[in-house]
């Protein structure tokens, strides 16, 4: 299953006290459809994940030369430690 994930680039948005603030990480993901809405698209991060993915708000990735972006509807850890962001884009 690792052969599905992809060198990448993500930056991810987070909610604090003092406003949102962004993190930048280069890591393997993969992208997915979102089943039952062709609109969103999904995010999948092996383990071990980037600190505080799980509680991204916002993410932009870059990967094979294209550039996704958008809102986090939706976030899932999975049975093989990785987790699953559901995007809605911008």
């Amino acid at each position: 299953m690792s052969d599905l994930f992809s060198p990448a680039h993500l930056d991810y948005g987070l909610d604090t006290l003092f406003g949102r603030i962004t993190k930048s990480v280069d890591c393997r993901l993969g992208l997915e459809p979102v089943e039952g809405d062709p609109y969103r698209f999904a995010v999948r991060v092996p383990a071990p994940l980037p600190e505080d993915l799980d509680q991204a708000k916002t993410v932009v990735v870059r990967v094979e030369g294209r550039r996704l972006q958008g809102t986090v509807r939706h976030t899932e850890r999975l049975d093989d430690e990785s987790l699953k962001l559901e995007v809605e884009p911008d």
